[in-house]
């Protein structure tokens, strides 16, 4: 039985890392420490929260410059393993608050750049459907409109 449990457990392990689905509190990599427009320290007095993600940045001045590309930064963020500071409070799908009822502890997926947090496992795959549309509901601005 003990040997049964433990490879369903490990084959589950495996599963989980392998779609990129973690609990809230097991996100891997780097923290932000440099301002993704000039490569500067940070400075946790200069930040911009944006698709539920907190960036900060050397001075104020590199957010506009942000605003112009964020796609272009996100992916640096996400080929240098940097993970961002999140500020999500409810899951974008739901709108439940995370972590509060009977979901347990939130879900966590790395999408582009960005740690996204869910209720549970469901939402993220009705995220992974439309992430445009959930993106949306992430809590910072949003992308200008083209």
């Amino acid at each position: 039985m003990r040997t049964t449990v433990a490879v369903c457990c490990s084959a589950l392990t495996a599963l989980t890392a392998l779609v990129g689905v973690s609990t809230a509190t097991e996100t891997a990599g780097r923290p932000q420490t440099a301002c993704p427009v000039t490569g500067e320290p940070v400075s946790k007095a200069a930040h911009l929260d944006f698709q539920g993600q907190r960036i900060y940045f050397c001075s104020a001045k590199c957010a506009a410059e942000f605003r112009n590309d964020p796609e272009r930064y996100f992916a640096r963020f996400e080929k240098d393993g940097i993970v961002l500071e999140n500020v999500q409070t409810t899951c974008p799908v739901s709108g439940e608050k995370l972590g509060e009822g009977d979901m347990g502890e939130p879900v966590s997926i790395q999408y582009k750049g960005r740690t996204v947090q869910f209720c549970c496992r469901m939402c993220v795959k009705k995220f992974h459907a439309d992430p445009a549309r959930y993106l949306a509901q992430l809590p910072g601005e949003q992308p200008a409109a083209k």
